[in-house]
């Protein structure tokens, strides 16, 4: 599940990269490399996983299911902080300092 969450996160943010015109201001690139390395990571998890159980690993329990789908959800939450740290601190379009240095 997590591999499925995670391959669909980065299908989605490589269209988006793709469709958006400004995907260097909105840094979308970065986002795409977390979310197909995590996709990576999980297909490698998968394929150790299922040599070491065999077809045993295409019959999960619905706990096990459950689990795996927190872990995907919690691992796309947290590229996505990330991703909008690096997008704040970077500033391209320097709405953060605008927004600090004006006085009220």
């Amino acid at each position: 599940m997590t591999l499925l969450l995670t391959a669909f996160a980065a299908i989605l943010s490589t269209i988006a990269w793709y469709v958006i015109g400004s995907r260097r201001k909105l840094m979308i690139g970065t986002l795409c490399w977390m979310f197909w390395g995590a996709s990576l990571m999980w297909l490698v998890d998968a394929i150790a996983e299922y040599m070491e159980v065999g077809a045993e690993y295409f019959t999960p329990s619905a706990h096990d299911m459950l689990n795996d789908a927190f872990l995907g959800a919690t691992v796309i939450a947290l590229a996505m902080v990330i991703w909008l740290v690096v997008l704040l601190c970077k500033d391209p379009e320097g709405v953060v300092k605008a927004a600090l240095g004006k006085k009220q």
